[in-house]
């Protein structure tokens, strides 16, 4: 393509800054139509973001001549079936994360861009943040030494919402969203972990519900064993007191250890024999915007995305193993 038009199923909120500007934003690319179920919300993101032309309907969007990828952007649910529907119809597709329900659905969807001979790509676009490249350049360059373990700890209060039982999130149910907070934000971590460390080979864990103000768990922990022979654990908590809040990932080496978080973007911290080093490296303004450079870049024949269908559904894959499917 010399030219990448781009339609987004779901404009809701991740679309207003994360994800929606880089697409016009872009050298060589466009947003040139946008879908939501609701027309005036759907018309007034158009008009804001300077897209043409709005929808109500997914498939009216899809077939549109005049877009080449599809970013679905709405809830876990639906990914499965919005992007076969859009790989099918001869366009690629960038799907949220994370990529769909359960693996087995991970795996129908590459199959279907294998059998449609398009590109399946998944917004796992960490994997091109300047930080967390900063850190992979610090373990392939060997700060630490040779990996031995890696430790991750997301605690969090749970929030004002979680508590209504008449207006809780999307996230919280479990036909939507999959399972809580858990299934929003833990593959984020393990995600990157593939891409720091490589393939996790194996995965067990336990859920519960410690809080009681919702169905799905809202407390996981779990053991990783990576390809390599890394070996970890991590615990996810969103019921914890203010005090115990964290989000860090600590990953030890022979020779030192780097700690970094997810979602914070605290300085990352490089302690060895030689002492601590910080790096603050800045985030940009629209966060999935390094990921959609590569998505155009590669659709133009000139570069390559980090994040794909094989790569997320490993991803699905380690959830389904945490939460003993």
């Amino acid at each position: 393509m010399e030219n990448v038009n781009w339609g987004i199923v779901g404009c809701g909120n991740v679309c207003e800054r994360k994800s929606g500007p880089p697409m016009y934003k872009t050298k060589h690319s466009a947003l040139v139509a946008v879908m939501r179920r609701d027309a005036e919300k759907a018309a007034d993101f158009a008009q804001r973001h300077g897209v043409r032309k709005s929808y109500t309907d997914a498939a009216a969007l899809i077939a549109d001549p005049e877009v080449d990828i599809v970013y679905i952007a709405t809830p876990p649910d639906t990914h499965c079936r919005l992007a076969r529907q859009v790989l099918e119809a001869g366009k690629p597709a960038y799907v949220e994360k994370p990529m769909a329900m359960t693996h087995a659905e991970c795996t129908a969807m590459n199959d279907a861009a294998a059998k449609a001979g398009q590109k399946l790509f998944v917004a796992y676009y960490r994997r091109a943040l300047p930080y967390f490249l900063k850190v992979k350049e610090l373990l392939d360059g060997g700060a630490v030494g040779k990996p031995l373990t890696v430790g991750i700890r997301h605690f969090r209060p749970e929030r004002a919402e979680d508590r209504d039982a008449a207006n809780r999130p999307w996230r919280l149910c479990r036909e939507v969203g999959g399972e809580g907070y858990f299934y929003d934000l833990a593959p984020h971590t393990l995600d990157i972990l593939d891409f720091l460390l490589g393939e996790i080979a194996d995965a067990k864990g336990y859920k519960t519900n410690r809080g009681g103000f919702y169905d799905v768990a809202d407390t996981v922990t779990a053991t990783l064993r990576f390809e390599s022979g890394v070996t970890g654990t991590g615990t996810w908590c969103f019921a914890a007191p203010p005090q115990a809040a964290e989000d860090t990932v600590t990953i030890t080496g022979r020779n030192g250890i780097i700690r970094f978080s997810t979602f914070e973007f605290s300085p990352i911290e490089l302690t060895t024999a030689q002492g601590t080093e910080f790096f603050r490296i800045e985030q940009p303004e629209h966060i999935q915007g390094p990921l959609i450079e590569t998505i155009v870049a590669e659709l133009r024949g000139e570069g390559r995305c980090p994040s794909t269908g094989i790569s997320a559904a490993r991803t699905s894959q380690v959830m389904d193993w945490i939460m003993n499917r």
